[in-house]
């Protein structure tokens, strides 16, 4: 009974944090996937990104590594980049790593201060994943998914 309670008052939360969350789109930021550009990646979909993300899966479609790298947490670029590529707000994030870290399945991903760092991190290292807004993006690597 209070498992029930306590998913009902989570669900609720949640709710509330994802319809008061400004969107990004709205302000006119788009946020791009990126890989370093010596990665023989070339595009990727919303459900391979988000496996990756998520723990689920530690390999590119090619079987070479993938390593993801996350925007700080309380980042707006964060909060969008979940909830369109995995359907998840910033709550229902938490409770998944929670999750993932109790039952021993899983380490959320190392963060990074922001789209400068994350850019010059995955451009430096053909293993890494991750988002940045699309402003921010250079030779030193490329998109291989827009997000919408």
């Amino acid at each position: 009974m209070i498992n029930n309670s306590l998913r009902r008052v989570l669900g609720a939360c949640a709710l509330a944090v994802a319809l008061s969350a400004p969107s990004l789109h709205a302000a006119g930021a788009e946020l791009v996937v990126i890989v370093s550009a010596k990665s023989p990646v070339a595009s990727l979909r919303a459900d391979q990104v988000a496996d990756i993300f998520l723990g689920q899966v530690g390999t590119f479609p090619d079987g070479a590594e993938a390593v993801a790298l996350d925007q700080r947490i309380g980042s707006p670029l964060r909060d969008e980049f979940y909830a369109r590529v995995a359907a998840k707000t910033p709550a229902l994030l938490k409770a998944y790593w929670t999750k993932m870290i109790f039952t021993g399945r899983g380490q959320p991903p190392q963060e990074a201060a922001d789209s400068a760092a994350v850019r010059r991190m995955v451009a430096d290292n053909p293993a890494l994943i991750g988002y940045i807004d699309k402003a921010a993006l250079d030779p030193s690597v490329k998109a291989v998914l827009m997000v919408r």
